[in-house]
């Protein structure tokens, strides 16, 4: 079996332990660091670097073993911690994750950033505790040394006598000994040993289970294997001399006094230090031929539970998911068939698609589950970028998070945090004032920003909001006619709000590395729009900002209104729908050209008839005789004209662009039940295209007088 087909689950298993860390080290207080955390971010860096040294990614392995070490002096009390030591872990933690990415992406890590990170820990080790890290001479940048050290030739060491019943092969016999693992995971643990040795012996339960191994694999590889599976201090590994009279023997019953051993000889002066505590052999020495394999298995939950969970690629799920729906719109088509047949006489075939359409539905609801993570997975990022941003900015900032346990497709989940994470810092940047300035007006020198999430029928809510100035008025107005934008002092709060969204708008009075360069805000924007969102401002002078984003939980399932024009069937997304109603003439009022408003309740709105936009024949061209639906997009309020409602219902998306192409005013495509095709509109697009349609026909217009006389006044 070839050690590269687990590289993936190492980089995922990596991936997770450095999220943990960094989370931790976030958390950690300076003044009263807490134990537990300082051993969880040990354990990461040391199940990383065994793993690295398992697969034979050596920078990777060096990088941390220096930190390894130097946690280990943080943790015994030895290191003072500081925020600036906190920064130069988080900087570790960062260089791993590239290291990783480097190996991930089959690439050679960055030397020259290597070099720079050892040299780093050694310079912190000497001035904080007077002294190198363990494994200088094997990292660059180690005190001293002058000159690279010529790479050694070892010399063979005298091999000990062979124990009895051990092969004289270079191989030795461990004992391993599982101490509280359940019987699932203890089955993988031993899967895994007959990979990498061959088992003499297994015996005891489920508070000590040993394992004899004959086997040539390092102690310190075969620990780094088994703990993807179980927490190090669920595991024992020593020669099987001492075994017997280690804790794993304490482990056992007491035996009969018949059964009793004699009394081993007494123990020598310097007693050898069992396997774990080997020394790991340097980066140039030979690899062993049966590399450790890791299994594809999630770490147990500390106390060896049974593992609650599997990995599972995406592609696999998304293909399931796509099955799903075809599954629906099959059920859709029977159930529309059988809804023409008599109910009477065919009583059992009703009551059949009923069930079956019950059972379709929460099989449609348990797949999709299967790909919603809690927010948790965003948010979990920005205490990070709210701790490097406000020291950028010199401002005191407390970060508070709400509905991390709520749910959204994984697929939204990272599409959102680049839109997230501009929000925050336009938040940290323009919204929190800094603390001179709070202080002065009575506010607590710590600013507070606050990210939440909640469900709202089939949407999510994601709130940034802050305790800060509030947005301005009078300065985006004059910054949006000093950018000659089309503003008026009539204009509501909402629509100056939704300015701040406008391309190379920017109010900050110069560029600095967090904003000012007025990109970021309008691509915020279009990203949400372009997962069916949309994007709302609340804000108050003097008392803060909240910006609320909209999300649908999940881009496969729709809640729809089917609308009819002429004799097309399409869907709008139910989201945008706020009311329909029957317009009246004396409601319709004639702009300039031909456009035409709508007045509702003291608002103008403009109308878009979709026979027009869509150009759709057959339809009613009356205004008075259509149907307008109130809908919202980019913040702004339409009235679409069409000919009738048919009805609400959730309908499976289907990517329009990937099987056909981009079409204008139209979002995607669904089948009905029936089997013709619905296209899904984008409200804000087609309101675009309603405009190009009309001012095309007033060129047409113009031209064409002009045209005519030339005609009559040219000779024959």
């Amino acid at each position: 079996m070839d050690i590269t087909d687990f590289y993936d689950t190492f980089f995922e298993e990596a991936e997770e332990l450095l999220a943990d860390m960094e989370r931790h080290l976030l958390e950690l207080d300076v003044e009263e660091p807490d134990a537990e955390q300082l051993n969880a971010i040990f354990r990461a860096a040391h199940s990383i670097k065994g793993g690295a040294g398992t697969f034979g990614f050596d920078v990777l392995q060096k990088t941390t073993h220096l930190f390894e070490n130097l946690l280990d002096h943080t943790r015994k009390g030895e290191l003072t911690l500081r925020r600036d030591i906190v920064d130069t872990f988080l900087e570790t933690k960062d260089m791993l994750h590239d290291q990783l990415d480097a190996y991930r992406n089959d690439e050679a890590p960055d030397q020259e950033a290597f070099e720079r990170i050892c040299q780093t820990l050694q310079q912190l080790a000497l001035e904080e505790i007077g002294q190198e890290l363990e494994g200088a001479g094997d990292t660059p940048g180690a005190a001293g040394a002058a000159a690279p050290k010529p790479e050694p030739i070892p010399e063979p060491a005298p091999e000990p006598e062979p124990a009895a019943g051990e092969a004289a092969t270079g191989s030795t016999r461990l004992t391993v000994s599982l101490l509280g693992v359940g019987d699932k995971d203890r089955g993988l643990l031993v899967e895994e040993l007959e990979q990498l040795g061959e088992i003499q012996a297994q015996e005891g339960d489920a508070a000590c289970y040993r394992v004899t191994l004959t086997t040539s694999v390092g102690a310190e590889d075969i620990e780094a294997v088994m703990c993807f599976i179980v927490e190090p201090e669920q595991l024992k590994i020593e020669p099987v001399g001492e075994a017997t009279t280690g804790a794993a023997a304490a482990a056992e019953p007491a035996r009969a006094p018949q059964d009793a051993e004699p009394e081993a000889p007494p123990a020598p002066a310097e007693a050898p230090k069992p396997a774990t505590e080997a020394p790991k052999p340097t980066a140039e020495a030979p690899e062993p031929a049966d590399k450790p394999k890791a299994r594809k298995a999630k770490k147990a939950k500390a106390g060896g539970g049974e593992s609650t969970s599997i990995r599972v690629s995406v592609e696999k799920v998304d293909q399931i998911i796509n099955l799903v729906g075809e599954l629906i719109i099959t059920q859709s088509m029977l159930d529309q068939t059988v809804s023409e047949l008599d109910n009477v006489n065919h009583s059992g075939l009703h009551n059949g698609m009923n069930l079956l359409q019950r059972n379709a539905r929460d099989l449609q609801e348990a797949v999709m589950s299967v790909r919603m993570i809690p927010m948790d997975f965003v948010f979990s990022r920005f205490p990070r970028v709210v701790r490097e941003t406000a020291g950028k900015l010199g401002k005191e900032i407390e970060l508070v998070t709400e509905g991390a346990a709520t749910e959204l497709d994984k697929s939204l989940t990272e599409r959102i945090i680049d839109p997230l994470t501009h929000l925050v810092r336009n938040s940290l940047d323009h919204g929190i004032e800094a603390p001179d300035v709070r202080e002065a007006a009575g506010k607590p020198r710590t600013g507070r920003l606050t990210l939440s999430a909640q469900h709202q029928g089939g949407n999510i809510l994601i709130e940034v909001s802050d305790d800060g100035g509030g947005l301005n008025r009078e300065k985006i107005l004059a910054k949006a006619r000093e950018s000659e934008l089309n503003v008026s002092d009539s204009m509501s709060d909402d629509e100056v709000w939704q300015l701040i969204f406008a391309p190379g708008f920017s109010t900050a009075q110069e560029v600095s590395d967090v904003s000012g360069r007025g990109v970021g805000m309008d691509v915020v924007k279009r990203n949400i729009q372009g997962m069916g969102g949309n994007v709302q401002i609340m804000s108050k002078p003097g008392e803060g900002t909240t910006i609320r984003i909209v999300l649908p939980l999940t881009l496969a399932i729709l809640d729809g209104m089917s609308i009819k024009v002429g004799e097309e069937v399409f869907i709008l997304p139910l989201s945008a729908v706020l009311e329909s109603l029957q317009p009246s003439k004396e409601d319709l009022y004639a702009m300039a050209g031909d456009d035409v408003v709508l007045k509702v309740r003291d608002e103008y709105l403009p109308v878009v008839p979709v026979h027009e936009a869509l150009d759709v024949t057959g339809a009613r061209t009356e205004l008075d005789e259509t149907i307008a639906v109130i809908v919202q997009g980019e913040g702004r309020r339409y009235a679409l004209l069409v000919d009738e409602l048919v009805g609400q219902q959730q309908v499976v998306v289907k990517n329009l662009e990937t099987n056909y192409r981009k079409v204008p005013g139209v979002s995607a495509a669904t089948i009905l039940g029936d089997g013709s095709v619905a296209l899904i509109l984008d409200i804000t697009d087609l309101h675009r295209l309603n405009r190009s349609k009309k001012e095309a026909r007033r060129g047409q217009r113009a031209a064409a007088p002009t045209t005519l006389t030339r005609k009559e006044v040219e000779p024959s």
